[in-house]
């Protein structure tokens, strides 16, 4: 226990230890300059660490002497450490995931990062036991960023012993307000604001020391923007009467005035059909090459039409072509009705598992065209792995390029369709949550 006077000295060369160490970031980072400066700090006794809710770093008084007084380069590492977590947006969304994957995904990702920085103000004893360690990860996971790191952890079956050497590699410091409902939050869209800033201001920074890929690779993933699923289907709905009262377009004054003066003779009576804009006519085509077959095929048609069935988005009749296709059609399944759609939904049969060509796609709709099979065609979603041709020419119709999770070795699409990263999670088999996001990439 320490006295009163004793608690506030711990206190003051505390705040004076972590005030040093921003400064320091701050000298030799000086693309972190808002951040740094959103970022508050607080003491929290007992904590026995730094914690970040996005808004405040908290931290405890006494860990933080002993940690400056171990080094005080490992104090300003620590720093560093939480505030690229805010900048990344890694708190954000914390209850959705697997958090002890996500914990130690999102702390490689930022000690990758910090890793590149090659600053001497940070640099500790045994890092350099560590870039072996990240090029394994690389090399196996595909990339470096808190996303891919994640999603490799959920796939690989890795040894108890392996997470906890990273976790003792890697972890600086506490996710214990990650949790939305004990965060004070500085809002996402605050430090996505911060973290374009970042981006654009990295260029001039990493052009003199000739390094910050890593860091891009972060900044990229977390600045996408992010779209409800139910907005981009907006783009497949059309204008098509219904049956029912027409609140809009009814003048109840005349109606009531006709009741009042004649008895139970209205003047207008109500309009039996109005005008809404619902899910009619579009196309899914589905990439049955190797690498798109599977569950997450299923995955992605299910997540689809849950929606526009809990929004009540469809007409009573509608003309739906799900179309499987590697490098040549392998079939066509037109749906009409619910009924139809429940069907196929609990009988969904994938075929092909070839190459990948788009144009036999767009060529065969345009025969359908042709045919006189849509009435007014609204657009196609294309769910593939983005490895193919594409046609050169624009379709009458919009279209929607949907790609499971980035990957920057994609080549761009074509600049008169939109590209759609699906996060892999929000197709995994869930019956309680219907709400799913995704990222729209700045080539769009």
């Amino acid at each position: 226990m320490y006295t009163e006077d004793e608690s506030r000295q711990i206190s003051k060369l505390a705040a004076q230890a972590i005030a040093l160490a921003k400064d320091n970031l701050l000298i030799h980072l000086r693309f972190l300059d808002r951040a740094l400066a959103k970022l508050e700090t607080a003491e929290r006794w007992g904590l026995e660490g730094l914690a970040t809710d996005t808004q405040t770093l908290y931290y405890d008084p006494l860990y933080v002497l002993r940690l400056y007084k171990k080094a005080p380069a490992a104090l300003a590492r620590a720093c560093l450490h939480s505030l690229l977590h805010c900048i990344f947006s890694h708190a954000y969304g914390y209850e959705k995931m697997d958090t002890q994957r996500w914990d130690l995904a999102a702390d490689i990702a930022v000690e990758a990062v910090i890793l590149e920085l090659d600053l001497e103000s940070v640099t500790l004893e045994n890092d350099v036991e560590l870039p072996g360690k990240l090029k394994v990860l690389r090399q196996d996971a595909g990339g470096l960023t808190a996303d891919i790191l994640y999603r490799y952890f959920k796939r690989a079956d890795l040894p108890k012993q392996t997470i906890a050497d990273y976790q003792k590699s890697f972890a600086r410091d506490l996710h214990t307000y990650w949790k939305a409902q004990e965060r004070i939050e500085m809002t996402e869209e605050e430090w996505q604001q911060i973290s374009r800033r970042i981006r654009a201001e990295l260029k001039s920074f990493s052009e003199s020391r000739g390094m910050g890929e890593t860091l891009k690779e972060s900044l990229d993933e977390s600045t996408r923007e992010r779209y409800d699923y139910h907005s981009i289907l907006q783009r497949f709905m059309v204008m098509g009467e219904r049956m029912g009262v027409n609140e809009e377009e009814y003048d109840y004054i005349f109606y009531t005035y006709g009741l009042n003066t004649y008895g139970n003779l209205p003047l207008v009576e109500p309009l039996e059909y109005r005008e809404e804009k619902r899910v009619r006519e579009f196309v899914i085509a589905i990439d049955t090459s190797a690498s798109c077959s599977g569950a997450i095929v299923k995955g992605f048609l299910r997540r689809t039409f849950e929606m526009l069935k809990e929004g009540e988005s469809f007409f009573e009749k509608i003309n739906i072509h799900i179309v499987q296709c590697d490098s040549e059609i392998q079939s066509d399944r037109k749906i009409t009705n619910r009924e139809e759609l429940e069907h196929y939904l609990t009988d969904i049969s994938l075929r092909g598992f070839g190459g990948t060509d788009f144009r036999p796609v767009f060529a065969y709709v345009e025969e359908l065209l042709e045919q006189g099979e849509f009435e007014n065609l609204k657009g196609l979603i294309y769910f593939t792995d983005g490895f193919g041709i594409y046609p050169s020419l624009q379709p009458p119709y919009d279209v929607i390029f949907a790609f499971l999770n980035e990957d920057r070795t994609r080549g761009p699409v074509p600049p008169w369709s939109m590209k759609v990263v699906l996060e892999e999670e929000d197709l995994e088999e869930k019956t309680e949550k219907t709400d799913t996001t995704f990222a729209i990439s700045d080539e769009s």
